[in-house]
């Protein structure tokens, strides 16, 4: 069985307990300590590297995305909070999953679940890279003040913008701080498609395909947007979307 190590920061000492006592049913959980803030979590983390944070979100001065903020190396990350809106914001950190107070033994275990699943697939991955994330998935999107919980299957397009990539669904276009590379990574490609060197598509979310100059192609979205696939593209997609 998997073994793992983990931290608690949150400021109440009653939910702190409640974790405790959660965790009591899984021995393959090692507990390194806990903390009441945001300050002695970053000293506790760099201490101790754990590999799974419990983080409470509105704490007092600092709160949990401070020090998600501070860390240079995130362990995975749960957060607990009473407030569901907070958890839209969680994802754009890379949070694992989310917890809302008072927590059930029975929603507890099911991310406990997940943890492990996730690192025995890692564990056992030739190059040990992230799978792929589902179309289901859903991720947390934050530009500025605005924060989205959006699915995968919901984006239709991922465009560079500078050092920044703008993600496109329903009628919003945030920007986030990640390479058009980086995005492809995680994103299943049987279903998007990197049309061009600013442009990743979303082929479901296509509309119409016309011929264009010099044996490119064009595509309109359903959402109006059009977007030309450079030559080269232009075959594999057609090999890609042919029988």
């Amino acid at each position: 069985m998997i073994s793992l190590t983990a931290v608690i920061v949150e400021d109440s000492r009653l939910a702190r307990n409640e974790l405790k006592e959660l965790l009591k049913a899984h021995k393959e959980i090692e507990l390194l300590g806990e903390a009441k803030n945001v300050d002695e979590g970053f000293k506790l983390i760099n201490e101790t590297n754990p590999d799974l944070l419990f983080l409470d979100i509105n704490m007092p001065e600092k709160d949990g995305f401070d020090l998600l903020e501070m860390l240079d190396d995130v362990p995975i990350t749960i957060f607990t909070t009473a407030f569901d809106e907070f958890a839209i914001k969680s994802f754009e950190y890379n949070a694992f999953d989310y917890l809302l107070k008072p927590i059930n033994q029975k929603r507890f275990t099911k991310s406990i679940k997940k943890v492990i699943e996730k690192l025995t697939h890692s564990s056992s991955s030739e190059n040990n890279t992230e799978a792929a994330l589902s179309l289901d998935k859903q991720i947390f999107i934050k530009d500025g003040e605005k924060c989205w919980l959006v699915k995968i299957q919901d984006i239709y397009m991922f465009e560079i913008v500078g050092n920044y990539t703008r993600v496109f669904f329903k009628n919003n276009n945030p920007l986030i701080y990640k390479s058009l590379g980086q995005v492809e990574e995680k994103l299943p490609n049987d279903v998007f498609f990197r049309a061009n060197r600013q442009q990743l598509i979303n082929i479901n979310h296509v509309k119409k395909v016309v011929s264009w100059f010099n044996g490119k192609l064009k595509i309109e979205m359903n959402s109006g947007e059009e977007v030309e696939i450079s030559r080269r593209q232009s075959y594999l997609f057609k090999e890609q979307l042919s029988f």
